[in-house]
């Protein structure tokens, strides 16, 4: 079934067509790292003419992958980014009341490109308003701002507002973890991550309870796709994403889910998920793996030839909308290793000027 789904998808979205003997030949290290250098000149070519948030997502993980400067704009740019949002719900939290105003306007402009997805997500502001502003926006800022080494002038000030709300009750929620399960395992690792509260095994507990594994086969495929998604999300964090290596006995029981099930997760998921699988992987130095053999396998022949990018599963060539599941096939195709950066003490030349409120942590 597996080599029989590369054979369609290959043969629908680039137009070309070959024989079952391709997908048996043996694929080399030297061919995958050609076809993540395809896609890498394909959006290191277009890179300025990406949204903001695009740019600064692929070029932050190519200057983690490779310690290259020329990604230095896109660090600055991301960096920006936080700044802005941090500096922006600073002036929103001086009262309890202020805080719900803002946290309602924040829920009012809510957008989703999957509309199954989307209002999962809606039904939960209702009845946890303030998930979406401190969750959302101001935690995974602030990790961002950490993991360069930095913090916001408001430290303190924001570490009690989020200090204040009751993550206990998102992370236990089964509704909450269907709607938002990747999220909230980045949530819980970065409230670790700063020293604020560690609740991992908390939550770890409750997304077991949400998605056990003898339901998978009830699962829809958005369903089947967020949970894949949320377990890579266990691990991603804990690496500071990419910045660090992770010990597989401490995530065994995703290991294990993702060896017994890998033929199951290739049928059933995205091509994101499914990178996301096998970097999780290089993540805990298991290059050698067969899970990573076959998830490479899987990545190469998703890529057009002609366009150099992985389309979407509609068949568009959209480099914004495709920029996530592309990045994770190069760093997936042509793995670097971890590598702790880039830092405010270590990578000087990226931290000139820093954005309006950020200083040395």
């Amino acid at each position: 079934m597996y080599k029989l789904m590369l054979y369609v998808f290959f043969t629908v979205y680039s137009g070309v067509t070959f024989s079952e003997e391709l997908i048996h030949k043996e694929l080399t290290e030297k061919e995958f790292t050609g076809a993540a250098s395809s896609i890498r000149e394909t959006y290191n070519a277009q890179l300025y003419k990406l949204p903001a948030s695009k740019m600064s997502h692929y070029g932050l993980r190519m200057f983690r992958q490779s310690g290259n400067d020329a990604f230095n704009t896109p660090v600055w740019v991301d960096m920006a980014l936080k700044a802005s949002s941090l500096n922006k719900i600073r002036v929103n939290l001086s009262s309890k009341k202020q805080i719900e105003y803002y946290a309602n306007e924040v829920n009012s402009k809510f957008t989703d490109t999957d509309p199954i997805r989307r209002q999962l997500r809606v039904n939960t502001f209702t009845r946890m308003p303030e998930y979406l502003l401190i969750a959302s926006r101001l935690l995974p800022a602030m990790a961002r701002i950490d993991e360069y080494g930095l913090k916001h002038v408001s430290d303190k000030k924001f570490r009690q507002t989020i200090r204040n709300e009751n993550f206990k009750l998102y992370f236990s929620d089964p509704n909450m973890i269907h709607a938002w399960a990747a999220q909230l395992a980045n949530q819980v690792y970065w409230l670790k991550q700063l020293k604020i509260e560690d609740l991992t095994d908390y939550f770890t507990s409750s997304f077991r309870k949400a998605y056990p594994d003898t339901l998978d086969d009830k699962l829809t495929t958005q369903q089947y796709n967020n949970k894949l998604y949320a377990m890579t999300h266990f691990i991603f964090p804990a690496s500071l994403y990419y910045q660090k290596s992770v010990n597989e006995a401490d995530f065994q029981w995703i290991y294990d889910y993702f060896r017994k099930n890998i033929d199951t997760i290739l049928e059933r998921s995205k091509a994101d998920v499914i990178a996301e699988v096998g970097i999780s992987f290089l993540l805990a130095n298991k290059e050698n793996d067969p899970v990573v053999k076959k998830i490479k396998e899987y990545i190469y022949h998703s890529i057009d030839k002609s366009r150099k990018i992985i389309p979407s599963e509609s068949g568009s060539f959209d480099l914004a909308y495709g920029e996530h599941r592309n990045v994770l096939a190069i760093m997936l195709l042509d793995w670097q290793g971890v590598h702790n950066q880039p830092t405010y003490k270590n990578n000087v030349s990226t931290f000139t000027n820093l954005p309006y409120g950020l200083e040395e942590k």
